[in-house]
């Protein structure tokens, strides 16, 4: 009963939030083949930003800031939300030490599993890993081949054959003390926005949101908003030990008193 109550107070405050910040949305970024909803994370001089088609946008609700990838809630075809991930052993980056570009995304992963139903776990067993994780330059045979260098990462949607790529004509960072390029971007919050992307969410018109596609180098972004919340939570669930009035107070603080960015973990 407890748990109704909570996602009732949750909806209830989810929709006073919409009222009193009501921005039209994005729609989703489609690609020909079904099996590569392909979105992409992307860099420019200007905060980065992804290559949507914001034709459409005047046709999606007003109150609707989270969408999903195809305007559908696509979901894991799977009885029990147990996924595993693996870091590619051959398609990676010599500056970061492996160990701690594995601990980048344990946390990333966990990040989404904290607040839904899906547990995540990392396999040595790349080749059958429900999501495989690399770092690639130009072409790389996924059929969408970093050649716009604006393009900091990509991912497909829910299902069999998940990944996401970085690109690693970029640097990143996992330790800003340690990594003093300008232009490095945080692996763990690039991480973060991917991983909604597998999930089934596309892009979110709230800048407070994880999913909200732009962003600048040495920023820290991995605390999940209530829009991301709210989009993931319809489709696989809240976590039985997720904390709603954590998110609410952070919406609430951020409104008033907005965060440095470098200080976003």
């Amino acid at each position: 009963m407890m748990h109704y109550q909570q996602s009732f107070s949750f909806y209830v405050s989810f929709f006073f939030l919409l009222f009193i910040t009501s921005v039209p949305a994005r729609n989703t970024v489609l690609y020909e083949n079904p099996n590569k909803n392909i979105t992409t994370l992307s860099d420019q001089v200007m905060p980065f930003r992804c290559g949507v088609d914001e034709n459409h946008a005047h046709k999606l609700h007003i109150t609707k800031h989270f969408s999903y990838i195809n305007g559908h809630r696509h979901t894991w075809d799977r009885p029990t939300l147990m996924l595993n991930y693996a870091l590619s052993p051959n398609h990676t980056i010599d500056y970061i030490k492996a160990s701690e570009i594995r601990a980048a995304l344990k946390r990333a992963f966990s990040v989404w599993s904290s607040a839904i139903n899906v547990n995540f776990t990392e396999t040595q067993d790349y080749e059958h890993a429900n999501i495989t994780i690399g770092f690639y330059h130009g072409d790389h045979g996924d059929g969408d081949p970093f050649d716009n260098t604006t393009v900091l990462a990509h991912a497909t949607g829910p299902g069999r054959g998940a990944e996401f790529h970085f690109n690693a004509a970029f640097t990143f960072a996992v330790d800003f003390n340690s990594e003093k390029s300008d232009t490095a971007y945080d692996l763990e919050s690039v991480a973060v926005h991917e991983i909604g992307h597998i999930l089934g969410l596309d892009h979110s018109s709230i800048p407070e949101a994880v999913m909200w596609p732009h962003g600048s180098p040495r920023t820290i972004k991995v605390k999940l908003s209530l829009d991301d919340v709210y989009g993931a939570q319809l489709i696989y669930g809240s976590n039985p030990d997720f904390n709603l009035d954590s998110v609410m107070n952070r919406a609430r603080i951020r409104r008033k008193h907005p965060p440095n960015p470098i200080s976003g973990r």
